[in-house]
C-alpha cells in the first residue's frame, strides 16, 4: 500500500512516500515565499526522481491546520485535486497531532504553534490520553495546565515563552502515516481547514 504524506501548514513542504512501512520518498523543505509556487512541482519531482506515478497512490494523509492560512489552503488544494481527479482515499489530521506523534518522548507531549499576542494552537497529550484538545488557546491557560503535569516536554519550532523543556520539530513521516493510515476516510470536497480560529477579515465582522 503506498501512501502518499502532504503538510504545508507551515512555510515548510514536508511529504513523502509510504510503501508498507516504509519511507521510500521524502521531502523537508523550508520553502518560505515560494511555497505556494513551488510545492507542487517539488512533490511532482519526489514523484519522478523515485519512479512512481501518482496514479500508484492508495491513499493520501494531508494535515489540514492549524497553522499559516496560506500554507495550508495550498497542502489542501494540492491533495483534494490530487484525491478527487485519481479517486484516492484521503484523509486529514491536525499539525499538531503530527507533531506529537512526530516526538518520542515517554511522557506527556505538548504541541505549540506560536499564534501571536499570547496566544498559541496548542494540544496536550499523554500516551493516548488527550488532555489538551487540538485549540487556539492563551498561553496563561496553557501555563495552568501544564502546572499540573509531570516530566513534559514541548515540542515546537516557534519562540515560546512556556516554561518547560523543549524540542524541536522534525517530522517523522512514517510514524505519522503509519498511526494515521487507517483513519477513516473523507469526501475530498468536504475535506476543510482547521484553522482553529477566526480569520482577520472574520473576526472584523463579528
Amino acid at each position: 500500500m503506498k501512501i502518499l504524506y502532504i503538510d504545508t501548514s507551515s512555510s515548510c513542504l514536508y511529504s513523502g512516500i509510504v510503501l508498507d512501512d516504509t519511507l521510500v520518498a521524502s521531502v523537508k523543505e523550508n520553502l518560505g515565499q515560494d511555497l505556494s509556487r513551488v510545492a507542487l512541482p517539488k512533490i511532482a519531482a519526489m514523484f519522478e526522481e523515485n519512479n512512481i506515478k501518482p496514479i500508484d497512490i492508495d491513499k493520501i494523509i494531508v494535515v489540514n491546520g492549524p497553522g499559516s492560512f496560506t500554507g495550508i489552503r495550498v497542502g489542501l488544494t494540492i491533495a483534494k485535486v490530487y484525491a478527487w481527479s485519481l479517486n484516492i482515499p484521503i484523509t486529514t489530521i491536525t499539525s499538531l497531532e503530527a507533531m506529537k506523534v512526530s516526538c518520542d518522548h515517554k511522557g506527556p507531549i505538548v504541541s505549540i504553534i506560536d499564534a501571536r499576542r499570547e496566544y498559541s494552537y496548542a494540544s496536550i497529550y499523554d500516551g493516548e490520553n488527550c488532555i489538551l484538545k487540538p485549540q487556539y488557546v492563551k498561553n496563561e491557560q496553557v501555563i495552568d495546565v501544564l502546572g499540573t503535569l509531570d516530566d513534559y516536554v514541548i515540542i515546537t519550532n516557534d519562540e515560546t515563552s512556556l516554561p518547560g523543556k523543549k524540542c524541536s520539530y522534525d517530522p517523522n513521516i512514517l510514524s505519522i502515516v503509519n498511526k494515521y493510515v487507517e483513519k477513516e476516510d473523507v469526501n475530498p470536497h468536504l475535506v476543510n481547514p482547521e484553522y482553529l480560529k477566526l480569520t482577520e477579515a472574520e473576526e472584523s465582522k463579528k
